[in-house]
Parts: C-alpha cells; sequence; structure tokens
C-alpha cells in the first residue's frame, strides 16, 4: 500500500500563499484519486481539493478560485497551491492516497492563517 507524506505547512498573514506538497511511496497512476482534506479545531476532517488519475479535479467551494490542486507524475507528487488564505483556511492539511482498495492518510501539516 502507497505511504504518504505531506510537507510545506507553516504561519502565514491572511492574503498570504503557501504551497503544499504530498510524496506518494509508489507511482501516482496506481492510485485512482488523491487528494487533500483539511480539519480545523473543533471541527470534522473535510474535502479540500482532488485530482483523479485522468487529471480531473474537484474543489470544496470555499476554495475555489483560491487554491489549485496539480501533479507531477514523475515525482509522485500530488501540491495544493493556496493563495489569498484566510484565517478560516487554518487547520492541519492532510493528503489522501485512494484506490479502489484501500484509503491511505498521511500524519498532516499544519498551515496557520493569522489574521
Amino acid at each position: 500500500q502507497v505511504q504518504v507524506v505531506e510537507s510545506g505547512g507553516g504561519l502565514v498573514q491572511a492574503g498570504g500563499s503557501l504551497r503544499l506538497s504530498c510524496a506518494a511511496s509508489v507511482s501516482i497512476f496506481s492510485l485512482n484519486v488523491m487528494g487533500w482534506y483539511r480539519q480545523a479545531p473543533g471541527k470534522q476532517r473535510e474535502l479540500v481539493a482532488t485530482i483523479a488519475s485522468g487529471g480531473s479535479t474537484n474543489y470544496a467551494d470555499s476554495v475555489k478560485g483560491r487554491f489549485t490542486i496539480s501533479r507531477d507524475n514523475a515525482k509522485n507528487m500530488v501540491s495544493l497551491q493556496m493563495n489569498s488564505l484566510k484565517p478560516e483556511d487554518t487547520a492541519v492539511y492532510y493528503c489522501n492516497a485512494r484506490t479502489t482498495s484501500y484509503s491511505n492518510w498521511g500524519q498532516g501539516t499544519q498551515v496557520t492563517v493569522s489574521s
């Protein structure tokens, strides 16, 4: 099964940008969908964005137009470019890799947006 490791979180002021990366231990061609989810304190984990093996993307309404998910097949990585960050984007961001057989999560990376 694939292992995924997130990187790129940190502290940024409102209006700023961050780029998260997710490195997979296997070829991402073998994964049906990869995505980013987030969980804020006291809230449930929620979808941020996903990208399928064919390249189609899906975004939460709250991040449309601000976040962009992309994949680098050669590096087995998926990235999340986050622009115009808001304090409500503060959360732990998790990478997920999914096939028809399993769904695996990374350990998460903290994103904190100060007002």
